[in-house]
């Protein structure tokens, strides 16, 4: 029986290199793979009429048209496909410019139509920055941060845009936070406050921290007892005013009904929210409900002068507690200000 595998002719088989050994050219055979080409090149322009090129060319009628230059381009178009130069500077905690410029329409109508948020005590904010701006924490994602810097920069330009500190559980959420990053999000620890404040940049900081994210519903704008004084004595340090700010809003945007902490504990989350949109409606759950919000700033609070080092820790907490109760006030305000939930 006869046949045309070549397995059936050893002396047939091309050798091929293995992956592990490199294909190496010689100077002889580099001009040999030259001239092939440059014979190539001939060849077409010998079998095609030059003029019908220069008439079909729309990229140089006025030269000859090289094949295997317009392959060359068409190659490295293709490979930057998608992509364009970027020539602004980089910020060393991943804001994006960019990225908020162009956000700044959508978050524009999320203040003015979806949340149609009404904002109070403007006259109250420094005339100068930097600022630390203490709110109670409103909410499961961090919608409250995000707009709050937004209204902060659109209302008093002289603010570079503030920097909203997020919990290590909020940093840890796909999707979240490489967006959150991008839109001036910054994991919330002492060191990268200090840092932003020393370098003339506001900051954002929610003391509840993830005791105020996981209210339930009953619970909303019943402030949770604050740290143990890190923002005070962050401003103290920085020498930069706190002001107090209360959101009323946020916490309806995702009602937390209860929470589950056993399934939680299957996909890594500290807790699962249970709410009127989610899990039930899956990734769609995601969305904010449209509820009214207020903003309230209150007037700058100047941290104490600690002189004492033997009463330096109660000197803070007594502040601590002070704020607190500041930024319950101003909630409490915001409350009275509203009609209902959605107006």
């Amino acid at each position: 029986m006869t046949t045309n595998d070549h397995r059936s002719h050893p002396e047939n088989v091309i050798p091929m290199p293995s992956r592990e050994e490199d294909i190496e050219l010689d100077a002889e055979s580099l001009d040999t793979l030259r001239e092939a080409l440059d014979d190539l090149r001939r060849e077409i322009r010998l079998r095609v009429p030059e003029e019908g090129l220069r008439d079909q060319s729309p990229w140089d009628a006025g030269s000859d048209l090289d094949i295997v230059g317009l392959v060359d381009g068409l190659r490295k178009r293709l490979a930057t496909l998608g992509m364009r130069e970027r020539g602004v500077e980089v910020d060393d905690f991943g804001l994006d410019e960019e990225l908020v410029k162009r956000a700044g329409p959508v978050l524009d109508w999320m203040q003015s139509s979806y949340w149609r948020i009404d904002v109070a005590g403007l006259e109250h904010l420094p005339s100068s920055s930097p600022a630390l701006f203490v709110s109670n924490r409103a909410g499961i994602l961090p919608w409250d941060g995000l707009m709050l810097a937004h209204v902060i920069r659109n209302q008093a330009p002289r603010f570079e845009r503030p920097r909203p500190m997020l919990a290590d559980w909020l940093v840890t959420l796909p999707f979240v936070q490489a967006f959150a990053a991008r839109m001036g999000g910054v994991r919330a620890c002492r060191e990268n406050a200090d840092r932003l404040l020393r370098t003339g940049r506001s900051v954002i900081a929610f003391p509840e921290g993830a005791k105020g994210a996981t209210k339930t519903f009953r619970e909303r704008y019943r402030l949770k007892r604050f740290g143990r004084g890190g923002v005070v004595r962050a401003a103290i340090e920085n020498r930069v005013p706190i002001v107090p700010v209360g959101l009323v809003g946020p916490e309806e945007a995702h009602p937390v009904l209860f929470k589950s902490h056993r399934a939680a504990r299957w996909i890594g989350l500290p807790f699962l929210p249970i709410t009127p949109t989610f899990p039930l409606m899956g990734p769609l759950g995601a969305i904010p409900l449209p509820t009214k919000w207020i903003m309230v700033f209150g007037e700058p609070i100047t941290p104490p002068a600690l002189t004492d080092p033997a009463t330096e820790a109660l000197a803070i907490s007594q502040a601590n507690a002070a704020l607190r109760e500041r930024i319950q006030a101003l909630v409490d305000v915001g409350l009275d200000r509203r009609d209902s939930v959605w107006d």
